[in-house]
This record gives C-alpha cells, sequence and structure tokens, in this order.
C-alpha cells in the first residue's frame, strides 16, 4: 500500500487545491502501479505552521510562499 505524505506551509493552499494534489498524487502512482492500486493509495498532507520550515537556514513564512508563488523573489 502505498503512501504519500506531503508536506505544506500552513494557509498557502486552499482546501480545493489541497484536493487536487491528493487526486494527482493518486493518479501518478495509478499510472506506474496500476488501476487496482488506487482503493489502497493513501495520501496525507500535513500543515506546518508558517516560519517553522527553514531553507538554508533561512525560516520560510505563509508570505514568503505567497511571494514565491506570484513569482516575487525571497
Amino acid at each position: 500500500m502505498p503512501l504519500i505524505q506531503v508536506k505544506l506551509i500552513e494557509e498557502v493552499f486552499t482546501p480545493a487545491q489541497k484536493k487536487e494534489i491528493i487526486t494527482r498524487l493518486t493518479d501518478a502512482m495509478v499510472a506506474v502501479e496500476g488501476e487496482n492500486m488506487r482503493g489502497v493509495t493513501w495520501v496525507i498532507i500535513e500543515d506546518v505552521r508558517s516560519g517553522e520550515w527553514g531553507i538554508g537556514g533561512n525560516a520560510l513564512t505563509t508570505a514568503d510562499v505567497r511571494a514565491l508563488a506570484a513569482g516575487g523573489a525571497q
């Protein structure tokens, strides 16, 4: 049974976007393993609090991620 774990900084993605992430990741796994695996493919999304995720020694906030998504520099 595949288990896909996804960690996201809180309040970046909407519930609808998270649902789409779950659907697309499941579809990707099924494309590799076959349709019989759809019903046993687990996807878990965990939100990480803003500022508690670091890259290169710098904490990222929800605002930082939104700026990156909009094409701004961090």
